[in-house]
This record gives C-alpha cells, sequence and structure tokens, in this order.
C-alpha cells in the first residue's frame, strides 16, 4: 500500500514538472507574441473597464466618445478586447481608418468572448503577460468603472508609476460618482496612515470632463518624448514614432491657424 502510494506521489510530481515546463514555453509565446506584434505600434492609449457593461449603460457610451476623440487625433487605442468598456472602446476607435483598434484578449470560463471592433487582435494564456502588454506599449491609461480585473489593472499600472518603473505615462479614471468613495479611501485610509505620499495620491487624475482628459494626454506626450530622449532612448524606433507623430500633430494645429 505505501509503496503504491510512494508511486502515485512520484507520479503525480513528474506530471508537475512536465506541466510547468510546457508552462514556460506558453509564457515565453505569450511574450514573444506581443513584442513581435506591439512594438512597432504609433503613440497607444489603454483604455480598462468592466466587461458587463451594457451597450446602452451611461459608461459604454462616454468609453466609446472617449475612444473616438482619441482616435481621430490619431492616438491607437487598446484593450482586453472582451465586452462592455472593452468593446466600447474598441468601437469609438475603429471607425477611424488612420488607427489601429487592439484588442488583447484572454480565454476565460466566463465573459471574455472577444469583441468584433479590432483591427488587431492577440489571444493570451496568462493573465500577468497581458497585463504588461496592456501597459508596455501605452502613454497613457484611462480607467472606467469596472470589477476586480479592472481594480487589478488600476492598482497595478499606479505601483508601475509609483515605483518609477514606468516614468510620464498619465492615469486617468472616469466614473467621477462611481470612483470617489475607493479615492476618499486612499485619502483617508492609506494616505494619511503614512502608507502612500501626497505626490502617490496625485498620480491618479479622477475627471469626467472628457476634453480635459484628451488634452492631457495630448500635453503628455512631449513629457514622454523628453524622459525617453534623458534616458539615452531617443534614437529608438518607439521614440521616434513618437516624435514624428507629435511633430505631425504640431504642423496640423498650426496650419488650423493659419486657416
Amino acid at each position: 500500500m505505501r509503496k503504491r502510494q510512494g508511486d502515485l506521489a512520484k507520479k503525480y510530481v513528474k506530471e508537475i514538472k512536465s506541466a510547468d515546463t510546457w508552462s514556460v514555453f506558453r509564457i515565453l509565446a505569450d511574450f514573444v507574441k506581443g513584442f513581435d506584434d506591439l512594438g512597432d505600434l504609433g503613440p497607444t492609449i489603454t483604455m480598462f473597464g468592466s466587461a458587463k457593461a451594457k451597450i446602452d449603460s451611461k459608461y459604454y457610451k462616454i468609453a466609446r466618445e472617449l475612444s473616438s476623440m482619441l482616435a481621430q487625433r490619431g492616438f491607437n487605442i487598446m484593450t482586453g478586447g472582451g465586452p462592455g468598456i472593452m468593446e466600447a472602446a474598441n468601437r469609438g476607435a475603429v471607425a477611424h481608418k488612420n488607427v489601429e483598434s487592439i484588442g488583447l484578449n484572454i480565454d476565460l470560463p466566463f465573459e471574455q468572448l472577444p469583441n468584433r471592433y479590432t483591427t488587431t487582435e492577440l489571444n493570451f494564456d496568462y493573465f500577468f503577460s497581458r497585463k504588461v502588454m496592456l501597459v508596455k506599449y501605452s502613454i497613457a491609461y484611462v480607467i472606467f468603472p469596472g470589477g476586480y480585473g479592472t481594480l487589478d489593472e488600476l492598482f497595478e499600472a499606479l505601483t508601475l508609476v509609483q515605483t518609477k518603473k514606468i516614468t510620464g505615462v498619465k492615469i486617468f479614471v472616469v466614473g467621477t460618482a462611481f470612483y470617489k468613495p475607493l479615492m476618499k479611501f486612499l485619502e483617508n485610509k492609506l494616505y494619511k496612515n503614512g502608507m502612500i505620499t501626497y505626490e502617490d495620491l496625485q498620480i491618479i487624475t479622477l475627471s469626467d470632463d472628457l476634453e480635459f482628459v484628451v488634452q492631457e494626454i495630448e500635453n503628455s506626450l512631449f513629457k514622454q518624448i523628453a524622459i525617453l530622449k534623458e534616458s539615452g532612448l531617443g534614437d529608438t524606433k518607439y521614440c521616434q514614432t513618437l516624435q514624428e507623430f507629435a511633430e505631425d500633430e504640431n504642423r496640423k494645429k498650426e496650419d488650423k491657424r493659419n486657416v
């Protein structure tokens, strides 16, 4: 009996090790796929929010409107590729033919069916590799109301900015009524107990003014270009793409003034 139990235990350990080995290859595949397909993107905004938001809901409409405003100015839009707020953001972007509407989907036992408003769609096996891609190639993050997944993405982004793993990236939270209690919690519990600094609180820009959000994103682009140059990354293709975009936008604004 003991020998049989020992044999079963050895078999179980062997199966785990085998599964772990294959998991490494799947993780690598996730990252390689993301780097290859997203590395050449121009200025991109990642929008997060609930997969359960209905098409006639307030925040679905606002997400679609903001996405369209950003896409009209030439920004690519990236989402988790699913329904709800993600669909709204991709839907607002796909109407503008000069930008990419990107969906980074993940297989889930429920709710995560890819939406049909993407021009580029990637599927990931792991949440963590997908999250890396959602933040790595974006110049700003916009967070709409959502559940655990959205809050996870919000706090991941906050931590990356707080620890300066990413710099110059703006985090906008849309849904003042929805998120005010959370902001009060951060201020009254985290800040007042010395767990975060006042500067950490300022990482979040809470606003329902879409024109303001768009303008702030445009302004932040120049700061990010400067940071890349100061870091010795001015000659990278990514920095050059941002620089070309910014110069093109300046020309367009100048042309409008001269008309």
